[in-house]
């Protein structure tokens, strides 16, 4: 489990978010969580079934988390989806801010040009645990 930075560890850090790599020699920068698929912090918006691209599914994660409106895009889910996706919610909103606050985090979305929007849901979990 990651474990809360200290004070002095948020002073000297600027959270950003880094493109996991799967390249000879590539490895994850100290203090970087994963929040891609199969981790807690993976997006349930799925590319192709909730959404028709990444900008999209962003956008569905950052309505969801905000406004908790999953109906709108899974009103065929069952009790127990929605159970699972309240759950999810409720544990993201509460201990992002503790755990992520001041984390590099990484997934595998390509990061954007200069100046460009960042559509991955890592970039809506960054602005939660650092607002």
């Amino acid at each position: 489990m990651t474990q809360p930075l200290t004070e002095q560890q948020l002073a000297d850090t600027q959270p950003r978010r880094i493109q996991r790599r799967r390249v000879k020699g590539w490895r994850k920068p100290d203090g970087a969580v994963y929040v891609g698929r199969g981790s807690r912090w993976g997006n349930p918006f799925v590319i192709g079934e909730d959404a028709y691209d990444r900008a999209h599914a962003a956008a569905l994660h950052r309505e969801w988390l905000e406004n908790n409106s999953y109906e709108v895009h899974a009103p065929g889910a069952t009790s127990q989806q929605r159970w699972e996706l309240d759950a999810l919610r409720d544990s993201i909103i509460r201990d992002a801010p503790a755990l992520l606050v001041g984390r590099d985090l990484m997934c595998w979305c390509p990061l954007p040009a200069d100046g460009q929007p960042d559509h991955c849901h890592a970039a809506v979990l960054l602005e939660l645990a650092n607002s």
